[in-house]
Order: structure tokens, then C-alpha cells, then sequence
């Protein structure tokens, strides 16, 4: 058997295991995708795709509750948050089969020459996706509905230990319509990855995943002249500047460490509070991470023993070099973590770079914006921010200064399903979802018209 395994992380029991894909099952996915990209994807309109998509998307609610008990009991993500994930994940596809047409138009350019001039955006060729086991219903739809719509076919490497969300997926893309070789999934090793990345049938390639993976994927594309869309890890900074509720800005500072039991690349993970706010914020802060309960579905376990020995260890390490842990214990029970909170975190700690993929937050202390600013930016990491402040014009020229990619004013969880999404530094490149995330791997052709 193969690594491609179902290991419930709740209990720690392995239910189900794969056989990893063979060179030559490889190499067949690679020419059904090739097959289908020249007979099948070159050969529709943006219409007649846009049409699978939407029934896709039908699909994906019209099975909610049977497709979000697979992936709750691969990586242990809460039940209510895995059927979110399902609906939130139908709505982007919906959203690329009602909007494709539009977003994929020509544009004609007025040129100095006056010669009739046009960019038509069509298909690249066969894309590469290596997907994560952290969102892997939201994932897969962001990164193969536009690559679908714009007239490409997929290659799908799922997380290792999602084997069943990815068996699911690839029987839903087929039932609605796309014919064989549009969307394949395949099990394949790192190697495997590597080899297909250097073959010539693969036109691009698109990575979620650690800053680690992405590195080495940016490398292996880059030798091979493919372009490559990264997301990546994230330690997302929540400035709360002048508030006049901070009841809410606890509110929606809780939300955004503790969504998908802060197993999210976009997560709040550093909390960073004007001191004028700060004694009361912290305590109603860290008492609402205290109270945080898993029977309520406010978080589920880690989604591998792995996971969780890497946040022990980091957590440990901190405390070590002298953080202090505001609530939690660092001892987990399994993979059940105990939702925390450190502060003291200062420049000289291994955490103050670090992501802290689990339901830990860091409490920071500024006295200006200035301060909030250095402090937010010291990240290597530059993917999403919140900024809590009523006057909306500070909230946005300290935003303006902020090396992120997403900027969130006054709530976290202000994700859409046709918004956006992308970082900059080590959190990646490129952008996903709606009409940014549908150019990522079109062809711009140019047409010039000498008469």
C-alpha cells in the first residue's frame, strides 16, 4: 500500500489506505489530459464549459452532507465548518460558470498605429495542481474552475491524506460532465511530481502549500520554463488601531485564529492591539480562546500527529526563550490542542517568523501605527491583514502600507467567492478566484489586423 492513507485524526486509527499511483498510471493521466485538452477543451466555447461547471457546483450542494463527512473524518475539521466549505466552494464554481463569458472576453486595444488590434484569452494546456488537506473541497474549486472555464484540463495531486475527498472530487467533475482526461486525479509521489513538472505535456503548474513545497515547486518550474501560481503560508497580522466596540473587534479576532482550528494559511495569527486597548482587550481575548470548546464544534483535533508535533515543538521553543503562555498548556491529548495565547514574543525568538499552523495566537502591544506598521511588516510572510479602526480613512492608508496581498477592513472572514485571493513574499505569487484568478492561465493572444 501506498502513503495515501485515511488516518481519523480524532482517534489517531488509519480506516483506509491507497495504492500510490505507478509511473505508468502517471504517464496515462498525462495523455488523457493531453488527449482532452486538444480534442475536447480546444474545441468547446466558454459557454458549453461554463454549463459543466454550473452543474458542478449543483452537484457540490445537492451531496453537502455526504461530501463534508469524508474530509471530517480525513483531517478533522469541525462538521458544520466542512459543509460551509462544501457550500462556499459551490459558490466559486457557480461563480466562474456565471461570469466566465464576461471575464474571458476580448479585449480590443486602441493602438497608436490604429490597426485593429485584439487580445483573446484561450487555454495553455494541461495545468498541474498540488493541493493541501487544510481546505480541500475550497482549494481544488478555486484552482480548477477557472483553469477549466478558460479551456485547459487538470492534473490533480491531493494531499496525502485526503485520498477520499480526492476520489470524491474526481467522480463529481466527471459527473457533471467533463469528459475523460479534463480533470484527473492522480496519486503520485514527489518524484512523480517532479517528472511531470519537466515534462513537456504539462503547460503551467499551481501549488497550495508550505513556503517549503513552494520553493522547491518554484524551482522545478522555473528550471523547466513553466509558469507557476503559489499560495502559500501566511502569519497574517489583525491590527486593532481605535475602536469604539472592541467587544466585536475580540469577536472577529477570535474568528480569524480560530477558523478551521487555526489550520488557515490566512488565519489571524498575530494579534496586534494599540495600548490604549490592550489591558482590556487581552483579557476578554484570552478568555474567549479559553473558552473555546470542542463539543460545541468550536474546533476539532490537528489534522495529523505531525501537525501536531510541529506546533508543540514551536510553541515549545517559544515558551523556552521566554514567551509567555496566556491560556493553554501546550500538551496536547492526541491531536486534540488546547486553544492558547503567548505574548512577550520579541525579534529574537524563532515564533516572531514563524507560521503557527493551530489555534495559537500571539498578543502584541504598539503605541502607534507607525509601530503597528514595522511590526506587521517584520513577517517574511505577506498574505491577508485585518484592520480594526472606525475612521476608514486611517484604516486605509495604514493598510496602503502594509506588505500584504489582502487588506481587510473592520471583520475578518471577508472572503468571496468571486474575490481575490493571493499574497506577496514568501506567501506566494499569483492571484485566485474571480476575474484576477481566471487570467492566472489563460493564453493572452494578441490578433493584429493588417486589413
Amino acid at each position: 500500500m501506498g502513503k495515501y492513507a485515511v488516518t481519523n485524526p480524532a482517534t489517531g486509527e488509519e480506516v483506509a489506505a491507497y495504492d500510490s499511483a505507478t509511473d505508468a498510471q502517471i504517464e496515462e493521466a498525462l495523455a488523457s489530459a493531453t488527449k482532452a485538452y486538444k480534442e475536447w477543451a480546444r474545441k468547446t466555447t466558454v459557454a458549453e464549459r461554463a454549463a459543466m461547471l454550473q452543474k458542478l457546483a449543483d452537484l457540490h450542494m445537492e451531496r453537502i452532507d455526504e461530501l463534508a463527512a469524508i474530509f471530517h473524518r480525513e483531517m478533522g475539521k469541525p462538521l458544520e465548518q466542512c459543509k460551509l466549505e462544501v457550500e462556499f466552494s459551490a459558490g466559486i464554481i457557480a461563480s466562474f460558470a456565471q461570469n466566465a463569458e464576461e471575464w474571458l472576453k476580448d479585449d480590443v486595444l486602441q493602438v497608436e498605429d490604429g490597426l485593429k488590434t485584439v487580445v483573446k484569452r484561450q487555454g495553455l494546456g494541461v495545468i498541474l495542481g498540488i493541493m493541501p488537506w487544510n481546505y480541500p473541497f475550497y482549494q481544488v474549486a478555486r484552482f480548477a474552475a477557472p483553469v477549466l472555464a478558460v479551456g485547459n484540463t487538470v492534473v490533480l495531486k491531493h494531499a496525502e491524506i485526503c485520498p477520499e475527498t480526492a476520489l470524491a472530487l474526481d467522480g463529481l467533475f466527471k459527473e457533471a460532465g467533463f469528459p475523460e482526461g479534463a480533470y484527473v486525479n492522480v496519486f503520485a509521489s514527489h518524484d512523480q511530481i517532479s517528472t511531470m513538472i519537466a515534462d513537456d505535456r504539462i503547460a503551467a503548474v499551481s501549488l497550495t502549500g508550505s513556503e517549503r513545497a513552494g520553493a522547491i515547486v518554484a524551482e522545478q518550474a522555473g528550471r523547466a520554463l513553466k509558469k507557476c501560481v503559489l499560495e502559500l503560508g501566511g502569519s497574517d497580522v489583525f491590527l486593532v488601531l481605535d475602536v469604539a466596540n472592541l467587544d466585536a473587534a475580540v469577536e472577529y479576532a477570535v474568528g480569524g485564529r480560530m477558523e478551521n482550528t487555526g489550520q488557515a494559511c490566512n488565519g489571524s495569527k498575530r494579534i496586534v492591539v494599540m495600548d490604549k486597548y490592550f489591558d482590556e482587550f487581552k483579557e476578554k481575548f484570552v478568555a474567549a480562546i479559553a473558552a473555546q470548546n470542542a463539543e460545541n464544534g468550536d474546533y476539532g483535533p490537528l489534522s495529523s500527529a505531525k501537525a501536531t508535533e510541529m506546533l508543540t515543538s514551536q510553541v515549545g521553543t517559544a515558551l523556552e526563550q521566554g514567551a509567555e503562555l496566556l491560556t493553554g498548556d501546550n500538551e496536547p491529548n492526541g491531536n486534540w490542542y488546547t486553544p492558547s495565547v503567548i505574548a512577550g514574543v520579541t525579534p529574537e525568538m524563532d515564533v516572531y517568523r514563524q507560521e503557527l499552523f493551530g489555534p495559537v495566537a500571539q498578543l502584541y502591544k504598539v503605541s502607534s501605527d507607525e509601530e503597528a506598521i514595522e511590526l506587521a511588516n517584520s513577517s517574511p510572510y505577506g498574505l491577508g491583514s485585518v484592520v480594526m479602526c472606525d475612521d476608514l480613512e486611517r484604516a486605509e492608508r495604514v493598510g496602503d502600507q502594509l506588505d500584504v496581498g489582502m487588506v481587510f477592513i473592520n471583520a475578518s472572514g471577508l472572503e468571496g467567492v468571486d474575490v481575490p485571493f493571493g499574497g506577496v513574499k514568501k506567501s506566494g505569487y499569483g492571484r485566485e478566484i474571480g476575474k484576477y484568478g481566471i487570467d492566472e492561465f489563460a493564453n493572452k493572444k494578441l490578433f493584429r489586423y493588417a486589413a
